[in-house]
């Protein structure tokens, strides 16, 4: 080999791996911009759950612990699984959103962010029912949050800290966090190919004429259609190219990023799904870099604004770490095994991720043997702590095109009939016609397609349990004796002519399950009239 191409081969490897780096880098003030919104998400998470506190986390509400167990995966991990005592759960709530305080503050940041990750997979598989593909996300990014420099800057712990912070970080972790939103974008995108609603444009209007999971703008978009097709094939075609996420640098993945930011404001608008759009924008923070900062920067000296004088105030809250003891072994020692350690469990991660890639989606027959299935292994590891890769169908690959409603018609001990789930009498009516209205909150939604695709032929017994809730509460809180309770869906089907007429659309009724109250037998009750079955 001569010393010239020699040269070369070095020069062409240090741009290689300098254009890797640019790619993979993170600003470490986006880390802390994401610290502080990921811990303000789980704070808000908290409080929003606490809305339905003794319905879905109590051992009296419609989820008791062995429903949860039997519906979470094998060995799930959770606080929450050593107690029904309900002032023990609640005191549990409490002290997660403690922690997540900890960690918007970022003191002692790594421990606050294992500890938040703990008690956030704690409280999904506290009741598995009421997750939603927003709460797997969050989880995933948490998680590989825990091997980024989130506490770098902005923090209690920077304050403490004896050297400069680092500008950037370019790692393994800052590589892993940003494929997490790719994988999930890109392998989503895939999923819509194999429907003609996505390829034709008409999967966004059916969508957003879906009465019972739109709100706020969404019913005067549904006015405008051929608008809503053309957004709809950009975000298809947006996902198909989302890998470019990760190829752009700078201002060009800047605004490629802003566009994603755009599709996601687009749904907190529009479309009831709880926290995923917001969970979504923190798994965008670390796609704007440095140059982000640098523009910014430029920003605010035209509109007269010096970011010295606002850094210079913002510094002042500094003394408000001198009140937190640094609590920090600094022996060498110490240091070197703690490196050590992060460095192991990065690597493990790593490798398991990669080893998840490859026997995914290759037969396994060809790779190893019959007894030994390493994708398996890992997948059966990463649910215990539910950092496993769902498919990621969010709409996909058929989006739903069928409006529902429910209706639980009830007999009373004295012969009346009534709706128990929508506290009426008793009519297959629409219960509104803005059909979102009928859960209580976006959780309740997740809860009741539980509820609806469940019974003893689906190894489920939700229903059971949800039937005997309701068996003993409407006794308790209305004084009314239940002693029959059957269950259904019903189903209206939207076309592109029906999309703002739901008056029109053809509706089927689909029974999910009949129940009786105490020793009663059973019996159909209140059946659908004939021109809606």
């Amino acid at each position: 080999m001569t010393p010239e191409f020699s040269a070369r081969g070095a020069a062409l490897l240090a741009r290689l791996r300098g254009g890797l780096e640019d790619r993979v880098r993170v600003d470490t003030r986006t880390l802390a911009v994401f610290r502080v919104f990921v811990g303000l998400l789980i704070v808000a998470d908290v409080l929003l759950r606490s809305r339905n506190f003794s319905y879905f986390y109590t051992e009296t509400g419609a989820v008791p612990r062995s429903l949860a167990h039997t519906l979470s995966s094998d060995g799930a991990f959770s606080f929450y699984h050593y107690t029904t005592d309900p002032t023990v759960i609640a005191a549990l709530f409490a002290i997660q959103i403690l922690i997540a305080i900890q960690l918007i503050v970022g003191y002692k940041t790594r421990l606050a962010t294992v500890l938040s990750f703990l008690f956030v997979i704690s409280l999904d598989h506290h009741n598995p029912l009421v997750t939603s593909y927003a709460d797997i996300l969050f989880r995933l990014l948490l998680f590989w949050a825990i091997f980024l420099p989130i506490g770098e800057r902005w923090s209690i712990d920077a304050v403490h800290s004896d050297r400069q912070p680092r500008t950037n970080v370019a790692s393994m972790a800052s590589a892993l966090i940003l494929f997490q939103m790719v994988y999930m974008y890109f392998h989503n995108g895939v999923h819509k190919i194999e429907s003609d609603l996505w390829t034709g444009g008409e999967a966004t209007p059916k969508i957003l004429s879906l009465d019972d999971m739109t709100f706020l703008l969404a019913e005067p978009l549904r006015e405008f259609p051929t608008l809503l097709q053309l957004g709809g094939l950009k975000w298809y075609y947006m996902l198909l190219f989302s890998w470019l996420l990760l190829l752009l640098v700078g201002r060009k993945r800047m605004l490629f990023a802003l566009l994603f930011v755009g599709g996601h404001a687009a749904f907190a608008v529009t479309v009831r799904i709880g926290a995923f759009p917001y969970v979504a924008w923190a798994g965008l923070l670390p796609f704007f870099q440095t140059q982000v900062w640098e523009d910014g920067k430029r920003l605010l000296r035209y509109a007269g604004l010096e970011p010295s004088r606002i850094t210079a105030r913002l510094s002042r809250l500094e003394r408000v770490a001198d009140y937190f003891p640094r609590l920090r072994a600094n022996s060498e020692r110490h240091l070197e095994i703690r490196r050590a350690v992060f460095d192991v469990s990065l690597a493990v991660v790593a490798a398991s991720m990669v080893v998840f890639l490859l026997f995914a989606h290759a037969p396994m027959g060809a790779v190893v043997g019959d007894d030994v299935n390493p994708d398996q292994q890992i997948d059966d590891v990463a649910s215990i702590v539910s950092a496993d890769q769902p498919d990621w169908t969010i709409f996909a690959p058929h989006p739903r095109t069928t409006d529902r409603y429910y209706v639980f018609p009830a007999k009373t001990a004295d012969g009346d009939l009534i709706d128990v789930y929508n506290h009426r009498p008793m009519t297959y009516d629409r219960p509104y016609d803005q059909l979102q209205n009928q859960y209580g909150t976006y959780r309740e939604r997740f809860y009741m397609n539980t509820i609806r695709r469940g019974g003893s032929s689906a190894g489920n017994n939700a229903p059971d349990v949800l039937a005997g809730h309701l068996c003993d509460t409407w006794e308790e809180e209305y004084g009314i004796e239940l002693t029959h309770i059957d269950m259904y869906h019903v189903d209206e089907d939207i076309t592109m002519e029906t999309l703002t007429a739901h008056e029109d659309r053809e509706t089927d009724v689909h029974l999910i399950q009949r129940n009786t109250c105490g020793d009663h037998e059973p019996e159909e009750i209140a059946p659908p009239p004939e021109e809606i079955r």
